[in-house]
């Protein structure tokens, strides 16, 4: 990167436009910076949860996933190029699997809540919906790879299990809805 990142203050946004990655100009309300943002605000959410005390896996697994993102913001800023792939996919199967082999079956729908990592679970789950329903609104205007909605996609399903799982390693009982509450 060298110096590309040597002066934030450009002043060039002041119009109401802001520079893509392949130079052209978009206005700052476009769904492709909507996109960007949802999935920055993605990011910073997860780096929330980061601070949290979290079994070393788990930390591993989003700070992974935090790279990722910035992958996905980028290719986001840059129509055309590719760089979350089937392979980034899988990788969250596999993180699926195996975290969700820990947890007992649903039986009722669960709250968002419980310990405070796994609340930042959910919150970071919900930042991610908006940023898939962003990115899906974007296919409509733009093409848009397959392998970026079924990347955030399936990221929105992990949070939801790594919530699960963080209630169960803080010993915080799951909270769970009550259709039938008095």
């Amino acid at each position: 990167m060298g110096n590309r990142l040597s002066k934030i203050v450009t002043r060039t946004g002041d119009d109401g436009t802001t520079g893509l990655g392949n130079t052209s100009r978009v206005a700052k309300d476009d769904t492709r910076i909507a996109a960007i943002g949802d999935v920055d605000e993605l990011n910073s959410s997860l780096g929330v949860l980061l601070a949290e005390t979290l079994p070393a896996r788990v930390r591993e697994m989003l700070v992974a996933v935090q790279h990722d993102l910035f992958d996905v913001g980028a290719q986001l800023c840059m129509p055309g190029e590719v760089m979350i792939v089937g392979e980034h996919v899988a990788r969250l199967d596999d993180w699926l699997e195996y975290f969700n082999a820990q947890l007992p079956p649903l039986r009722e729908f669960v709250l968002p809540g419980g310990s405070r990592p796994a609340a930042l679970s959910h919150l970071c789950r919900t930042i991610c919906r908006r940023a898939e329903r962003t990115i899906v609104a974007l296919g409509h205007e733009q093409a848009v790879d397959a392998a970026l909605r079924q990347y955030v996609n399936r990221l929105s399903d992990l949070l939801f299990v790594l919530a699960r799982v963080l209630n169960g390693e803080t010993g915080q009982p799951e909270v769970l809805w009550r259709h039938e509450r008095a």
